[in-house]
């Protein structure tokens, strides 16, 4: 098949969307636990630095989908016009990468809790973005489905009676610069999604993201590290289950989802998160977020509410 194949007529399914979408969000809720075992080297190894650990998901993500794509599609399938080249290379840089360098950069100069509650603003750009160009109407279920996963993602993450919001200026605009790399990539990974499958976007997303990391940290930074082979191993290991698999989901969630919807669905992350952390590191799960867990899945079932036809951006069905 073509990788420009077209899309079917065929209806989508926004429950399968939702699921593929939530999956996605449960596997970063859990690398989102390996991630802090790496930095404290809690996972049994010595620690592993965020910048290469950021680096090596994407790379060790493209390294292993081009032979296996390439070889299911076969080489002229992956030639694309410079135009959707460009296009998704922008996806790719702007991003997924970027929103993933921002994102660390973010809790280098703040924390953990301020980055994410930043980054998760991301449901309000992209509704603004899409009422503005006229692909939306800013309804009161929309609106409102907004506010309870902003609220419930600031209570999840720890920030009310915790003291673990911090304001510093580069902090917080790195922060505010992964979310709309995160808004980005839901838009902009929709709109493509209509001409070209999963596996193909996937592929030429992370060989970009790749592409900006080798500039970003050159190779020779990384070898200086001196990893040892268990390091590589949990590298390899965290790449497949922080991109390869997850941005697959997603990027088959947003087949069947319009970019509000599948953007307020992956507020579950963080929920995710605090409850793997709460059952396997032995965190504790206090009131407010326990509470801010119950808001996000309000705002989860509030978006999925049924909808008159033409007030909808119409999901596009998967090309297999």
């Amino acid at each position: 098949m073509s990788a420009s194949a077209q899309v079917s007529s065929r209806p989508a399914h926004p429950v399968r969307g939702y699921i593929y979408i939530a999956s996605a969000a449960l596997l970063w809720g859990i690398c989102a636990s390996l991630g802090r075992a790496a930095f404290t080297g809690r996972s049994g190894i010595p620690p592993v630095d965020p910048l290469i650990l950021a680096q090596c998901r994407t790379t060790f993500s493209f390294l292993i989908c081009l032979p296996a794509i390439a070889a299911m599609r076969g080489v002229s399938a992956l030639r694309l016009p410079a135009r959707d080249f460009l296009y998704l290379a922008a996806i790719g840089i702007l991003g997924v990468a970027a929103s993933n360098y921002f994102y660390y950069l973010a809790i280098q100069k703040t924390n953990v809790a301020t980055a994410i509650i930043v980054q998760y603003t991301a449901p309000v750009w992209v509704l603004l973005y899409m009422v503005a160009r006229g692909l939306q109407r800013a309804t009161r279920r929309r609106v409102l489905s907004v506010i309870l996963a902003l609220i419930g993602t600031t209570l999840v993450i720890g920030v009310v009676g915790s003291g673990g919001f911090r304001l510093n200026p580069i902090g917080v605009s790195a922060a505010m610069l992964a979310a709309f790399s995160f808004s980005f990539y839901n838009i902009g990974g929709h709109s493509i999604l209509t001409r070209y499958d999963r596996w193909i976007v996937l592929l030429y997303t992370t060989a970009t993201a790749s592409a900006f990391w080798l500039i970003v940290n050159p190779p020779w930074k990384v070898v200086a590290q001196h990893y040892t082979g268990h390091q590589w191993l949990f590298l390899f290991v965290f790449s497949l289950l922080s991109v390869l698999a997850p941005f697959s989901f997603y990027f088959a969630g947003l087949q069947h989802l319009e970019p509000t919807r599948a953007v307020i669905t992956s507020c579950l992350e963080p929920v995710f998160s605090i409850l793997i952390a709460a059952f396997v590191l032995g965190e504790t799960v206090h009131g407010w977020q326990s509470f801010g867990i119950l808001l996000v899945l309000a705002a989860i079932v509030v978006v999925q509410l049924p909808v008159a036809r033409d007030d909808v951006v119409m999901p596009v069905e998967p090309v297999e």
